[in-house]
């Protein structure tokens, strides 16, 4: 499996999914949809960890079992350590900095202002394209 260079936080997949995003973001979320995506463990736990109606529940699982899951490593255990040290970023927004970091992947979110704060890290807002 090719990995693309991006790493979906949980927002855009749910802006995606719903369709929320204006018609460029959609068009460049699409162009990586069609690769296999990146999400990271913890929105994997977020998006099925939300309380949805079963065909929207099922359209959250579908794209899960599609996407590339980067697990907790102990490499990106150790740069959430970092951040987490270095910034006020709440947990689950660390660990998936620093799995964007650690894989040396561009994150799409909406929430840009979560993540301002954290060196190195490349964030991109699909609503703002």
């Amino acid at each position: 499996m090719e990995q693309s260079q991006y790493l979906i936080d949980t927002n855009a997949v749910i802006d995606y999914l719903s369709q929320k995003l204006p018609l460029t973001g959609m068009e460049f979320m699409n162009q990586i949809i069609d690769k296999v995506p990146n999400i990271s463990v913890i929105s994997k736990i977020e998006v099925l960890g939300f309380n949805a109606p079963e065909q929207h529940y099922q359209l959250l699982a579908n794209f899960m079992r599609d996407a590339t899951i980067l697990d907790l490593t102990n490499s990106v255990v150790d740069v959430s350590i970092d951040i987490r040290k270095k910034s006020k970023t709440k947990l689950p927004d660390a660990i998936i900095a620093a799995t964007a970091l650690v894989y040396d992947l561009i994150l799409l979110s909406r929430n840009i202002s979560d993540f301002k704060n954290i060196k190195g890290l490349k964030v991109i807002d699909p609503h703002s394209l």
